[in-house]
């Protein structure tokens, strides 16, 4: 089968790789649909993030959607010809985190596509994959692999919703509206916010955050661009700070009203430093957010029903064999959102 292979920053290569042997509780995945997200970008063009490195060849990619071709001798709920999410991680069930059900910190993650470990774990930008039976989560008949391909990073805004804790009636503010500042946007207002706000430095994020529901949009390049709302201490309730830019989290902090609750989901590759003074001044709450969990299947719900529309972030999708080319179009702010690749 052929697969994504990247050997160093930029060195992407369409080759072919071995299938895994089918485990007797694994199901094989013929992959439809794959999103790049924005670990891969760090990856292609930096070799890693933070201290994260690539150390050996790695296939990429952990948005994958596909039809199961194929079941293992122990496996049941799953059968051959029916649509599925992979959920890209693979919690180890026995640690301690598991058993309290906080499988996002499992001691012993194997999550696709990742350097974080070595030998590194190989992604889902292939055009086989073997997984086991809890990561394969079938989807409505009618959804599509382009569709189901978004779980995962819905997923991880939902996670984000929920670390805020109740957003109905409140006033919310996202910063950074690329695909994960504007998926949240579409998970805030599932959850009941009154009012969101997308901020971003550049326009063509912004006007895609506006289709899926932001109520406002803030160009926070412009001078005082955010002056209106920091007047008394603060106007938003909850802030997700998608950016990952230390810039981004100290001018959100100024429009948090104080006792308002901040939700961190970007990282950056260096550590982002913190206006402590306001955080303590305004009694400002400061949550981070890890990836998912149960999340995953109600992301499967939630589009799958028709009940959010991720769609209209989706930019292009691109066959496997252009994959350089996908990745230079999803790096481009001005002209992309959501880039997948198309396998088979």
């Amino acid at each position: 089968m052929r697969a994504a292979v990247l050997y160093a920053p930029k060195d992407l290569r369409i080759e072919p790789v071995a299938a895994a042997p089918l485990g007797p509780g694994e199901v094989e995945v013929r992959i439809e649909a794959g999103g790049i997200c924005g670990s891969d970008l760090h990856y292609y063009f930096d070799g890693g993030f933070g201290t994260v490195r690539l150390r050996e060849p790695m296939i990429l990619g952990h948005e994958i959607a596909g039809t199961v071709s194929r079941v293992g001798s122990e496996v049941a709920g799953v059968k051959p010809g029916q649509r599925v999410a992979v959920n890209p991680s693979r919690p180890c069930g026995a640690c301690r985190y598991c058993a309290e059900g906080k499988q996002q910190h499992c001691l012993d993650m194997r999550f696709y596509g990742s350097a974080m470990r070595f030998p590194h774990v190989q992604g889902g930008f292939r055009e086989v994959l073997a997984c086991d039976t809890a990561q394969a989560v079938p989807v409505p008949a009618a959804m599509s692999a382009a569709q189901a391909a978004f779980a995962e990073p819905f997923a991880v805004c939902l996670h984000a919703v929920n670390r805020a804790g109740r957003l109905l009636g409140k006033r919310v503010v996202v910063t950074g509206a690329g695909p994960i500042g504007a998926l949240t946007v579409i998970a805030a207002r599932r959850a009941g916010a009154l009012e969101i706000v997308a901020t971003d430095v550049a326009d063509a994020p912004l006007a895609a955050a506006k289709r899926v529901g932001a109520d406002a949009t803030v160009n926070v390049a412009e001078r005082d661009a955010l002056a209106r709302y920091a007047a008394d201490k603060g106007y938003f309730d909850v802030m997700f700070e998608a950016s990952g830019n230390a810039q981004a989290l100290a001018g959100g902090l100024a429009v948090v009203r104080p006792m308002g609750v901040v939700v961190q989901i970007g990282i950056a590759g260096a550590e982002m430093s913190l206006p402590m003074n306001v955080v303590v001044a305004k009694e400002i709450e400061l949550r981070g957010t890890f990836r998912f969990h149960a999340e995953f299947a109600l992301a499967v719900a939630l589009i799958g029903g028709g009940l959010v529309d991720v769609m209209p972030l989706l930019t292009a999708t691109v066959p496997l064999a252009e994959a350089n080319d996908a990745f230079a179009l999803a790096a481009d702010r001005s002209k992309a959102m959501k880039v997948q690749l198309a396998f088979g």
